[in-house]
């Protein structure tokens, strides 16, 4: 019977020891939570949050360059739509610390964020790029998307600034999307170890969008052009926009109100 069994069983149940029995989540109802809230500003949509916990008990077994065996904490990840707090702009959701089940399972990391809700507000066909996401980090394991984070002492409170970013590609098919361009990467990563209230605030200036074009053919010296609010057109070899100089046009404009 078992050689009948799919292949992403066998390697499931060949992965984690100590728990095939039952490896489902189980949070006991006294579990300590953590809330996670996020401010959606208009013309924004919540992204599902991605909530990974990690066990001790369950091993995850993998090889080495050569051919060792290596023990690792289990995974188990589950995803959780964040809800909306009456007719306001804040949305949340609360997590169990203790995942409970067999396996002993704690919250170990999620992945969260905003995302436009209407990209075709910019052109038909045009769709979601990236930005706007945040990583924090419960322990001591790296996220999915590398590292641990800025380390933070207690309750984790997020405040950045994004701009529209509409990008035109050509190389390997043509593409049209709209990305949120903020200060850093496109997934904000923290380490927030005492944290039980996670809060996210992205602020978006949806009157100054950038726009790039990506050259038709690759060759030195072509370069992906930059078309920035005030007008200005750069072409310096820069694969994102200029946070800082964004700022600055935005700035300087409503100083001039």
């Amino acid at each position: 019977m078992i050689k009948k069994l799919p292949l992403a069983l066998l390697i499931l149940f060949a992965s984690l020891s100590g728990c095939a029995k039952d490896y489902s989540l189980a949070p006991p109802p006294d579990s300590e939570q953590i809330t996670v809230t996020v401010k959606v500003p208009k013309d924004l949509v919540a992204e599902t949050l991605q909530v990974m916990y990690r066990s001790a008990t369950c091993k995850r077994i993998t090889h080495g360059a050569s051919g060792q065996r290596i023990e690792l904490e289990g995974y188990h990840s589950i995803d959780v739509q964040l809800q909306r707090q009456g007719q306001s702009d804040l949305y949340q959701a609360n997590l169990a610390m203790s995942g409970g089940g067999a396996c002993q399972w704690h919250l170990s990391n999620v992945i969260f964020g905003v995302a436009y809700g209407n990209p075709t507000r910019f052109g038909e066909n045009v769709s979601y790029g990236a930005g706007g996401g945040v990583v924090v980090v419960f322990d001591q394991n790296n996220s999915p998307r590398g590292g641990t984070g800025i380390e933070v002492d207690g309750d984790l409170t997020i405040r950045k600034e994004y701009y529209p970013w509409v990008t035109e590609t050509f190389l390997g098919g043509y593409s049209k999307r709209v990305s949120l361009a903020g200060e850093g990467n496109i997934y904000l990563s923290y380490q927030a170890l005492q944290a039980r209230q996670v809060y996210f605030e992205p602020v978006l200036h949806s009157e100054f969008a950038v726009y790039s074009v990506q050259p038709k053919e690759k060759k030195k010296g072509n370069h992906t052009a930059f078309t920035y609010p005030d007008g200005s057109v750069v072409a310096d070899g820069r694969s994102d926009p200029d946070f800082r100089k964004l700022q600055a046009i935005r700035l300087a404009a409503e100083s001039k109100k």
